[in-house]
């Protein structure tokens, strides 16, 4: 590992796992708990769980697993840069999804309807579930047991009412206190991820278009870059030299202004980073840029009508499931049907949660199609 400055995480100021282990003499904390991670049933899910497109609409897209890679990827560079830990960032990075259902946003905004008075549904919260409590892979304890810093990480969102009831990894929410510069990087790592993914997959599935992306700043520059420099190429190949030099661009950028943020407020502990305001940012003018994009994807892809048609079908897959085993947990699985007599509707968001795409479709029409079984 490279020189880790006095305001990363690190071995020395980690607050440790919830139940004490023997440290291992091959890897830091920090590589065990990416290595639980990957070995999770939950991550090996993420397969078959989009970002926006569902899983059987081709083998091109995105998943959720590829979309964790490519943010662990991003986020290793970055902290490298800075002197951080590029451990604890990939296995945030890595982790980060865990929680997601599948058909993404539109799956986790029915099941938040779903649970809307059984205290809601949040895929934050749900991915810290899973690392704390839902993973079954030890005898010793529930979940991965993972370091403070990992789980602290992963919690990007919460709300007060949950913040109360999650101890120490809901502390700063209360606090108003910033997470390690690790987890402020994995946030941005996942938000640069995705913006520019989601450009590549809907230009790919032909729902968005290059000539309309060229009414968007930041896309608009690199694809005059990449033609200027490369005059003979175009189609995908075109597309990706764009992507690439957009990504460049803003890891550059991040790394910079990261970097003029940490210099000016000149933290010299993990306790200071939690007190200084966020560190790890975007230039202002990359960061309007950055919400441009985002505004771009929103309006002509998210809501592109074949979109919307997917996601509401999702969404009623979502629902329908979801009302089918509150009627009736007889028609859960037995290992879920336990679980209901002891958290109710908390278990039948787990089982839809830990859900792939597929076998939603799947359960859904074992429930509702006469001729599956």
């Amino acid at each position: 590992m490279h020189e880790l400055a006095p305001y990363a995480v690190s071995q020395a100021n980690s607050r440790g796992r919830r139940l004490a282990e023997e440290s291992s003499r091959g890897r830091t904390p920090f590589q065990r708990d990416r290595d639980r991670i990957i070995h999770s049933t939950a991550f090996r899910r993420l397969e078959y769980k989009t970002q926006v497109f569902v899983n059987h609409e081709g083998d091109l897209f995105r998943t959720r697993l590829t979309h964790s890679l490519e943010v662990a990827q991003i986020g290793r560079s970055i902290a490298r840069n800075l002197q951080l830990n590029e451990d604890l960032v990939e296995a945030i990075a890595l982790a980060h999804d865990l929680g997601h259902t599948p058909f993404g946003h539109a799956g986790q905004d029915a099941l938040n309807g779903c649970m809307k008075d059984h205290g809601g549904f949040e895929h934050n919260l749900q991915s810290l579930r899973v690392v704390d409590v839902l993973e079954e892979h030890y005898g010793a304890f529930d979940g991965l047991n993972l370091c403070f810093e990992t789980r602290e990480g992963i919690l990007k969102h919460c709300a007060r009412k949950n913040a109360q009831r999650l101890g120490d990894v809901g502390e700063r929410f209360l606090k108003d206190q910033r997470p390690s510069l690790e987890a402020q990087l994995a946030n941005l790592a996942d938000e640069i991820a995705y913006n520019n993914h989601d450009v590549d997959d809907g230009l790919r599935s032909g729902l968005i278009t290059q000539e309309q992306l060229a009414e968007v700043d930041i896309f608009a520059r690199h694809l005059a870059m990449a033609k200027k420099h490369y005059p003979q190429i175009s189609g995908r190949r075109l597309v990706h030299e764009t992507v690439r030099r957009m990504i460049n661009t803003l890891v550059g950028d991040l790394t910079r202004q990261s970097a003029m943020n940490i210099s000016e407020a000149r933290p010299d502990s993990l306790p200071a980073v939690r007190e200084a305001p966020a560190l790890i940012g975007f230039s202002d003018k990359i960061r309007q840029e950055q919400q441009e994009l985002k505004k771009f994807l929103r309006d002509n892809l998210y809501r592109h009508y074949k979109v919307a048609r997917m996601s509401a079908k999702a969404r009623h897959t979502v629902e329908m499931l979801f009302n089918a085993f509150n009627l009736d947990i007889q028609l859960l699985p037995p290992i879920f049907q336990s679980k209901y007599l002891q958290d109710e509707h908390q278990a039948i968001a787990d089982y839809i949660a830990g859900m792939t795409d597929r076998y939603a479709i799947r359960e859904y029409r074992r429930l509702f199609a006469i001729e599956e079984n």
